[in-house]
């Protein structure tokens, strides 16, 4: 299980939210007490934007390795977060090749989706970060084919988001099922964002696919009550996967 700690959120959605560094170290803290294997977050600058800056990334980083040692810590590269400026983006993202190797990420992830994606694992790749490739669609499964070897991910996180409860779980079958078709064979994390995040959630379980919740995905239970925090966000989210498997 990842925990994906804030996603785009701030205060105003849950008290819970981190933001500065010192939050999101505390709520990586009590993420990985809690059973999360990996660690997903949105760095953020002075004001409390999301940032690709080298120093806001490094900052993060550096905070949540601290409190969490071992446990693998990822960034957004969200084309949102760089003013949805791809150039922006592409030289945000090379100045994290000077960060010292505590403040760098162990991975990134990329959506497919998103203008000038393609080039980016090679400039993470310089610095020794890996990318995680963001299939929102069947459409970006046809990119992530397109893509060929040259790109080395990760793996891949299947995201469903946008989607009622009832069509989550089709949702995320027709991606996987042109994964399928098109013959793709790295590791796949299946999570969904809003009234998706439970229901996919446990068919990762039937499926025997890791997951990820958080507040970046959910600020409710499963049940759509009141949740204290991340912590208790991967309490439940282990709980909900293993009730599912077969």
């Amino acid at each position: 299980m990842k925990a994906c700690l804030n996603g785009r959120r701030g205060h105003d959605e849950h008290p819970a939210v981190p933001v500065t560094p010192a939050e999101l170290a505390a709520a990586a803290a009590g993420a990985a007490a809690a059973g999360a294997e990996a660690i997903h977050v949105h760095p953020r600058d002075a004001s409390g934007r999301e940032s690709l800056l080298a120093g806001d990334v490094g900052a993060a980083v550096a905070a949540v390795r601290q409190a969490c040692p071992g446990v693998p810590v990822g960034v957004t590269t969200g084309l949102w977060a760089a003013g949805g400026d791809p150039a922006a983006r592409h030289a945000a993202v090379a100045g994290w090749v000077a960060l010292p190797a505590g403040a760098r990420p162990d991975f990134a992830s990329v959506n497919l989706g998103e203008a000038g994606a393609a080039g980016l694992p090679a400039v993470l790749a310089e610095g020794g970060i890996a990318a995680e490739a963001g299939v929102w669609s069947a459409a970006d499964a046809d990119l992530l084919a397109a893509s060929g070897p040259a790109a080395r991910w990760l793996w891949l996180m299947v995201e469903i988001s946008g989607v009622p409860a009832a069509g989550a779980v089709p949702a995320a079958d027709a991606v996987l099922s042109r994964l399928d078709e098109l013959g793709v064979t790295l590791p796949r994390l299946l999570h969904g964002e809003g009234e998706s995040c439970w229901p996919l959630i446990g068919h990762a379980g039937r499926l025997g696919l890791p997951a990820r919740v958080g507040l970046e995905d959910t600020v409710t239970g499963p049940g759509g009550g009141p949740v204290s925090g991340n912590a208790e966000l991967v309490e439940l989210g282990l709980a909900a996967w293993t009730a599912a498997v077969p």
